[in-house]
């Protein structure tokens, strides 16, 4: 398949965090995704093969809880009904689904990671790709050792090969780090999917400005999949609301929705042309032209964030705060 159709499907998330009972909340999203996905395909037609959806839409995010308090009210098990449900959804409509929730993890009982995980339409998972960078969450880097031993460097840095292209993900405000985006690539990333939930604005936000260079950095289709509006929670609901967008590998805007819940972020991915443009020599080439050796030295020098955080810390909001302020303080004191 070398040309389809891609839809950031632009939904309402309804928060969990103040329900008692938060899962009839979940199953009531994943239903919403089912009726909304299945309008979507009639909307666009039968070539619609990938659909990304907003950041957390199932849940909303945590406020006030406590790492397992946010684990036992949000958290889906990755072999858990929510999943299995999500991929017949994706086997009823014919599509790659891209969700992005919390989950739990049995080899790390203590912790939640925020997942993106890509359900094929044959109801399989071809990826689960655990956010990197999280300001108050915890991530497979501040377990770094137990979780290599566990899964391996290439389940850190997914990339799905399959009839639709290269797939790979990055969560929200993840597309603001190059770094990641361009390892992806190198790993033969076409499609990066960007489940999102950020602040709408008429001019280009910093996000709007990091989708861009990251499809250009990279040649690289962006498929990005903002919030229609967020209830439940004090923030004000149309805070996050609007600017779901699918860019080219020239960083060019094919379709962006306004805001609401909607289906216009959606346009055509040509996988041919994606390709001929990566395999033509000249300036325009960047991923050719690309020096790693050179960055992997130069990072080496330098102290930021340190893996393995959280080995023999208490994972709570204040312990996120302290661990920033102590990196501010090496930088910049």
């Amino acid at each position: 398949m070398t040309a389809y159709r891609a839809l950031a499907l632009q939904l309402e998330t309804r928060a969990v965090t103040g329900l008692a009972d938060p899962r009839s909340e979940i199953r009531a999203a994943i239903a919403r995704v089912d009726s909304g996905l299945g309008g979507s395909k009639a909307w666009i037609g039968p070539d619609l093969r990938l659909v990304v959806l907003p950041e957390y839409v199932l849940t909303g995010f945590p406020i006030s809880e406590s790492v397992a308090a946010w684990r036992d009210k949000a958290a889906l098990a990755p072999d858990g009904e929510e999943y299995k449900e999500l991929a017949e959804i994706a086997g009823r409509h014919g599509v790659y689904l891209c969700v992005n929730a919390y989950e739990s993890d049995e080899h790390f009982p203590e912790l939640f990671f925020q997942a993106c995980v890509i359900l094929s339409p044959q109801g399989e998972t071809v990826l689960r790709y655990r956010r990197l960078h999280s300001m108050y969450s915890p991530s497979p880097y501040d377990v770094w050792e137990r979780y290599l031993g566990v899964y391996g460097m290439d389940a850190v840095l997914p990339v799905a090969r399959t009839e639709i292209g290269n797939l790979a993900a990055l969560a929200s405000e993840e597309i603001l780090y190059p770094e990641l985006a361009r390892s992806l690539a190198l790993r033969g990333a076409e499609v990066f999917c960007h489940p999102t939930s950020e602040a709408s604005a008429p001019a280009l936000t910093p996000k709007a400005i990091g989708r861009r260079a990251r499809a250009i950095e990279n040649m690289a289709y962006l498929v990005s999949a903002n919030s229609g509006g967020l209830t439940g929670i004090s923030i004000p609901g149309d805070s996050t609301n609007g600017g779901s967008e699918v860019l080219d590998f020239e960083g060019r805007v094919l379709a962006v929705a306004g805001p609401g819940e909607s289906v216009i972020a959606a346009a055509e991915l040509d996988l041919d042309g994606l390709r001929r443009f990566r395999t033509r020599p000249g300036m325009t080439n960047l991923l050719s032209r690309v020096k790693p050796a050179l960055w992997a030295e130069e990072y080496a020098r330098h102290d930021v964030e340190r893996p393995d955080g959280l080995a023999d810390a208490e994972p709570g909001r204040a312990w996120f705060v302290a661990r920033q302020k102590e990196i501010i303080e090496r930088l910049y004191g």
